[in-house]
């Protein structure tokens, strides 16, 4: 027998079927995400202002260490560039999930 006939009822799945298998998920694994992404925002937010500080130091000439003031603008830059990585990906994903056809 071939592995294809241990295969069974892969085919009878519904959209309704799948809808009923979705709700019985629950919401807990979009509230964690929902969590994760917020909290990594609030982490881009804050080397965000950490640098802007640091940009302002250096250009009233206020900055104590130059190395840490250009450390914490590529980290506040570096940071914001992945985030709208994130951001595009993220919005892909949702324009396929879109065409795709149910």
């Amino acid at each position: 027998m071939s592995e294809f006939g241990k295969i069974e009822g892969l085919s009878g799945t519904s959209t309704a079927e799948l809808l009923k298998q979705k709700s019985k998920v629950g919401g807990a694994d979009g509230e964690a995400f929902a969590s994760h992404l917020k909290s990594a925002l609030n982490e881009v937010n804050e080397y965000q202002e950490k640098g802007e500080v640091a940009l302002s130091e250096m250009a009233t000439g206020q900055v104590k260490d130059l190395h840490q003031a250009a450390l914490a603008i590529g980290k506040a830059e570096t940071s914001m560039k992945l985030m709208l990585e994130i951001r595009n990906k993220a919005l892909n994903a949702y324009k396929e999930l879109g065409r795709t056809q149910l």
